[in-house]
């Protein structure tokens, strides 16, 4: 079979699923139900049983109730000597599944050799009612107990049995059929959840000064700084300048912190003793529950905090306590910053932490996760391929999770989420993944779930209130290349509730105003964007299903900001695109001057001789001229989002050793011959890099030097044609000048010659520094 070519297989396609029972017809719903497909499920609720019979010689029993339905059958959990238990579990059988006709909640004794039958409840599919939300839930009834010959029983089952959809409250929490293989311990890893972000504040710790510190040496002069350390943030300050036990530095260090605050800030003031030696001369604690938070830019009070000191005495660590020694600080947590996650050119979010300087929502952004095609195998279970995939959603705060849907490359979801928007300029990402942590983890690639790809959709290209139906391309970069691990299908919608506020954004700052009243450094975004995701790792790390620290990653992107040569290449052909038009233009140009088409030069002369006349119409003229560029385009605008592109991205074209660097680790795990050879090829790169930046620096310095005197003789002729320019431009009309000087501009190619024009000659005469460079 032949292979079709990139642009068709990576392509995105559209799709029209029946969404929420009707169809899509146009750009709206028939049924505004929701934006999945429905699916139809058989639901059993078991939530207590009574006066169940004795079993064994101390007069109780150990009862678990097992849901069998054909070949399908649902256990819960046993409890021990127990005639009265209570489970309230929920089991889902898909309709699609369905095998029989009859349902069968048998309830049984654990036993060490067999289990022994005590009761069974038998129910006809045909007459299970049917419930549609809102419709509360089916209430429960008692059912007595039949024997293997439908004969009354002792004991009693309460029980709910329903025909739903995955609309129905019990879905979430349910056993599905699906997953039957999976344990019970392991039941939590496949369910659907939502997760919260933590709120993450920066905590800007400025260190002012300290007073009468205590150095073990006093013959010598103190060399001291200030370590901060939260959790596993390190900082430190610079040494002081001020050698002495009343140091000095007026420094900030600022940590990322995650509320609730679980850790507090430790600050040590250290004496810098020998080359590889500090000693510490005083510690300070601080819970950040007692710290002030900032939500503007106006200062806070500085304040003493005195310095802890502790001694060796006795092989323990003790509290000196006649201890004078204190540090001034401001210390405040800042809630007027946007703490940076994500980068900045695909963020979900850019409110301020502090929720009273929010802005009202713009409206709702309603994703609808439908299904996956064509999933590649992740891993062998029993000799064969399989796949355990579930989806990830990350907007803003919020993350999603799908349950997952157990062996199976082609899996529904049908998961609708709904999400707030406050900025429309913002971004969604979603994330496939393979669960590797159903079968004790001992699958390959160790305990970290597989990555299956991603996608990428940005609310502003998106229609207010249509519903986009495609098959997104996950497209892996691996280092053997670029790689199709299937398609999912997902609906969307954006809904503007006020459509003059989200208008109203686009002149509105990107970030929060402290972003640009203090700025923070690039390298400092940089760090504690690093911090932020680790924060968010561990704490999504600890929640139940967890969100695992390889998940987070790879939806925030962590390492983004890792030398690739491929990229690099991506984005030079990204700026060759963007300069690509004035590049056409000055073609376009070119061509007028030298009559290429004398039509067309005859107008522009035209064209040309009544702006200079009437200089009032410059401005309107090329403000029409681009609202007509404008509404030419609108014909051709996209009528749909964007997707991962391989070309965009140079990956269909990466060079195999290119595509090794890239996925090396950090630092290198390479042979130190390979690691020459890429290390001449980056020197080789950096070279050019660094012949464009001297010739760029060489211009500027030529126009540095047309008033410098440092060439004499340019200086002079330059200020003499500056002197009779400014005389001609006096006596003369600029409307004059200036049509002469257009004239002699779009000149025929008979007046011209083919050598450089005279100011430029001139221009590349003059000097600059490079001829001083060593």
């Amino acid at each position: 079979m032949q292979k079709p070519p990139p642009s068709v297989e990576f392509a995105l396609k559209e799709t029209k699923p029946q969404l929420g029972g009707g169809s899509v017809i146009g750009d709206k719903l028939t049924c505004a139900y929701d934006l999945v497909e429905q699916m139809h499920y058989l639901y059993v609720r078991v939530v207590k049983a009574k006066d169940l019979p004795p079993k064994d010689v101390t007069g109780s029993c150990d009862p678990y109730i097992e849901v069998k339905l054909g070949n399908y059958k649902g256990v819960t959990k046993h409890f021990e000597k127990k005639t009265n238990p209570v489970w309230n579990q929920v089991f889902a059988f898909s309709k699609d599944r369905l095998q029989a006709s009859v349902l069968e909640v048998v309830v049984k004794d654990k036993d060490f050799v067999k289990d022994d039958f005590m009761g069974k409840v038998s129910f006809d599919l045909h007459e299970v009612p049917r419930r549609v939300p809102p419709d509360s839930p089916l209430a429960p009834q008692w059912y007595r107990l039949e024997d293997r010959k439908g004969e009354k029983a002792k004991g009693e089952l309460m029980l709910a049995v329903w025909m739903g959809t995955q609309a129905d409250e019990a879905f979430p929490d349910a056993w599905h059929s699906d997953a039957a293989t999976v344990s019970i311990e392991n039941i939590t890893h496949i369910r659907s959840k939502v997760y919260l972000s933590p709120k993450l504040w920066y905590l800007r710790v400025n260190i002012i000064e300290a007073q009468d510190l205590v150095p073990s040496d006093k013959s010598r002069y103190p060399e001291v700084f200030v370590k901060g350390t939260l959790g596993n943030q390190a900082l430190r300050t610079r040494t002081s300048q001020i050698k002495s036990i009343n140091p000095m530095w007026n420094e900030d260090l600022i940590f990322v912190a995650a509320d609730p605050f679980e850790e507090p800030l430790v600050l040590t003031v250290e004496d810098r003793v020998a080359s590889n030696k500090d000693e510490v001369l005083g510690k300070c604690v601080i819970a950040l529950q007692n710290v002030q938070r900032r939500l503007d830019h106006k200062p806070i009070n500085s304040r003493w905090y005195n310095l802890e000191k502790h001694v060796l005495v006795d092989g323990e660590l003790k509290k000196e306590t006649k201890f004078a020694s204190r540090l001034c600080m401001r210390i405040c947590l800042e809630g007027g910053y946007h703490v940076f996650d994500e980068s900045t050119q695909y963020s979900s979010d850019f409110r301020p932490t502090a929720k009273p300087l929010w802005k009202p929502s713009i409206g709702i952004l309603e994703v609808g996760i439908l299904s996956a095609q064509g999933l590649a195998p992740m891993k062998t279970k029993d000799g064969r391929g399989t796949t355990d995939a579930y989806c990830v959603a990350k907007y803003g705060r919020k993350w999603v999770r799908t349950r997952t849907i157990i062996d199976n490359f082609n899996p529904k979801w049908n998961e609708q989420y709904i999400f707030e928007v406050f900025d429309p300029c913002t971004v969604i990402t979603l994330g496939v993944f393979d669960n590797c942590h159903l079968h004790g983890g001992d699958k390959i690639g160790g305990t970290k779930d597989l990555i299956i790809g991603k996608v990428r959709i940005r609310l502003s290209i998106l229609e207010s209130e249509r519903v986009y139906t495609h098959s997104y391309p996950l497209i892996v970069l691996q280092s053997k290349g670029v790689k199709k691990m299937g398609e999912i299908q997902l609906a969307v919608r954006f809904t503007c509730s006020t459509l003059v506020n989200m208008l109203y954004l686009y002149s509105q700052p990107l970030l929060p105003k402290m972003h640009y009243i203090h700025p923070l450094s690039v390298i400092q975004v940089d760090s504690l964007r690093h911090q932020a995701t680790q924060l968010l790792s561990v704490r999504l790390g600890r929640a139940e299903p967890p969100l695992r620290k390889e998940v987070v990653g790879y939806m925030l992107d962590v390492d983004s900001h890792m030398w690739s040569m491929r990229r690099s290449k991506a984005n030079f052909f990204r700026i060759m695109g963007v300069i690509g038009g004035l590049i056409a233009v000055g073609k376009w140009f070119n061509n007028i001057c030298n009559w290429k088409n004398p039509f067309t030069t005859i107008l522009i002369h035209i064209l040309f001789v009544i702006l200079v006349l009437f200089p009032e119409l410059i401005l309107p003229t090329i403000l029409l001229y681009l609202f007509f560029i404008a509404l030419w385009n609108f014909r051709r605008r996209p009528r749909h989002p964007p997707h991962m592109d391989i070309q965009l991205s140079h990956a269909h074209a990466a060079h195999p050793d290119e595509l090794d660097e890239e996925f090396d680790t950090f630092p290198t795990s390479k042979p130190s011959d390979l690691v020459r050879m890429r290390y001449d090829r980056l020197r080789s790169i950096a070279g050019r890099i660094q012949t464009v930046a001297g010739d760029m620096a060489t211009q500027g310095e030529r126009f540095q030097s047309l008033l410098n005197w440092r060439d004499p003789r340019t200086t002079t002729l330059f200020a003499g044609a500056c002197l009779i320019g400014a005389i001609v431009l006096y006596v003369t009309p600029f409307q004059v000048l200036a049509l002469l000087a257009g004239f002699y501009i779009l000149r025929h190619p008979r007046f011209r010659q083919k050598l450089p024009f005279t100011p430029l000659n001139f221009f590349r005469r003059l000097p600059s520094k490079a001829d001083s460079m060593l």
